[in-house]
């Protein structure tokens, strides 16, 4: 009976230090994904960094977008990226919600809510999923998938 006792505990523990240890992992990439992603929108993209922006996203990347279809051009998102930050106004975005997961040795996944603002007045909410690569020890957009726009009123 005793030893039905031990293993049981130690089963009990071994299944508790595993999930402690699984979400310290978590943890660890969520910080990193967040820090990316704060790098890509609140750095590259509200800033008009460009040279940021080029080394965070993939030559290979994938934008699928709800209101344009789907774009596989870095050149092309690199355009996009310029007529923005020319226009007369300051387009910007704020990150709402997200949640991370990993996708084995690959990389990550992000999903999650965000809002759009034209002079720092919000006009449009927006949900996103990126998956975010790890590749020659840094993250890039591999893909990314924008969606369910709708204008705030």
């Amino acid at each position: 009976m005793q030893k039905n006792l031990i293993v049981f505990l130690f089963l009990l523990s071994s299944f508790f230090l595993d999930k402690l240890y699984s979400q310290n992992l978590d943890n660890t990439l969520y910080r990193k994904i967040i820090k990316m992603d704060s790098l890509l929108f609140n750095v590259a993209f509200n800033q008009c960094d460009l040279t940021l922006y080029k080394k965070i996203m993939s030559e290979n990347l994938e934008f699928y977008d709800d209101r344009s279809g789907l774009n596989t051009s870095i050149e092309k998102e690199i355009l996009a990226f310029n007529d923005r930050c020319a226009k007369p106004f300051k387009l910007t975005r704020k990150l709402i919600e997200t949640e991370v997961y990993k996708l084995g040795d690959f990389g990550a996944v992000q999903t999650g809510t965000h809002i759009f603002l034209i002079n720092n007045e919000p006009v449009e909410v927006s949900k996103f999923t990126t998956i975010w690569e790890f590749a020659n020890n840094r993250w890039i957009v591999k893909r990314a998938i924008s969606y369910d726009h709708k204008p705030l009123e």
